[in-house]
């Protein structure tokens, strides 16, 4: 017969297991494959479908709506020729150390914000309204400011992603629960231990949100930036490849560059953000969510 302290004992173990994450059994390759490869192929396959079935039933003139087949050949063509590899490393390497700079600028930024409440009265919805400000709108005020140089194309770009990652950084720190820097305080840390090991891991997911929309918003300013803002200073990337093909009237470089542009933001979601999202989420034993 089991005692009151046997009891006891296997409820607190009870407890103790609610607390363990669960890993989840891995499903085979082919099984995964079928959950996350095939509906975004068979997606492909019916857009591909509508768009030959709209341009064979010849609704719109053929300079407005091509042949799939035709925006492949300039895919091709691009490519062969190395211009596709030459806009992307362009447009690519701008959007990355802008976006890095911004990260380093709005992190400080943003811990200031949600920590200190002179900060937030002065200039939290100053954040909040550059957010939602198209950041186009900053392109013509570069120009005047800094000519049509690269200074223009990462201010546009800074000005597009920084108010998005402090934010989210600041929605993050909000939603720590006041026990964890009380503990902190306790413990001894100092500010600056405070928000390297305990704000900063526990804002983690709101701080990833904010990643990932900041690197959007610095995605689209900067094709806006170089759409807009042209020179041989500046050379060519993906937004003046777009904007050739406009001024040219060839509207199957103008869908391959859209292309281009879209396959740049889906790899970057597959191979960086979505692993570091599903690394946060299995650390906190979020396996529901994956």
């Amino acid at each position: 017969m089991a005692t009151p302290s046997d009891t006891l004992d296997k409820v607190g173990a009870g407890l103790d297991a609610l607390d363990v994450p669960v890993e989840a059994q891995k499903p085979p390759f082919w099984r995964r494959f079928l959950k996350t490869g095939v509906p975004p192929i068979i997606a492909f396959a019916l857009l591909l479908g509508v768009w030959q079935a709209l341009w064979a039933s010849a609704i719109l003139p053929e300079f407005r709506l091509p042949a799939p087949v035709n925006v492949w050949n300039e895919l091709v063509r691009s490519v062969s020729t190395g211009e596709a590899f030459g806009v992307l490393w362009t447009s690519l390497s701008r959007a990355v150390f802008g976006f890095v700079a911004a990260v380093l600028i709005a992190t400080p930024l943003g811990l200031l914000v949600a920590k200190v409440r002179v900060v937030r009265a002065a200039i939290g919805s100053l954040l909040t309204g550059l957010q939602s400000l198209p950041s186009v709108a900053w392109v013509p005020a570069a120009i005047l400011w800094f000519g049509a140089t690269p200074a223009t194309i990462y201010f546009v770009v800074l000005m597009g992603s920084v108010p998005s990652i402090a934010n989210g950084l600041v929605a993050g720190i909000d939603q720590i629960p006041p026990l964890l820097p009380r503990v902190g305080r306790a413990l001894g840390a100092g500010r600056l231990a405070s928000a390297r090991h305990i704000l900063l891991p526990a804002a983690l997911p709101g701080y990833l949100a904010g990643l990932k929309q900041g690197w959007a918003f610095s995605w689209r300013s900067l094709m806006a930036a170089e759409i807009i803002a042209t020179s041989p200073q500046l050379g060519t990337g993906l937004g003046q490849y777009l904007h050739n093909g406009s001024s040219l009237n060839d509207i199957n470089m103008v869908i391959a560059a859209i292309f281009l542009i879209l396959l740049v933001g889906i790899g970057i979601e597959l191979l960086l953000f979505r692993p570091l999202e599903r690394a946060v989420l299995r650390a906190r034993g979020l396996t529901g969510a994956l």
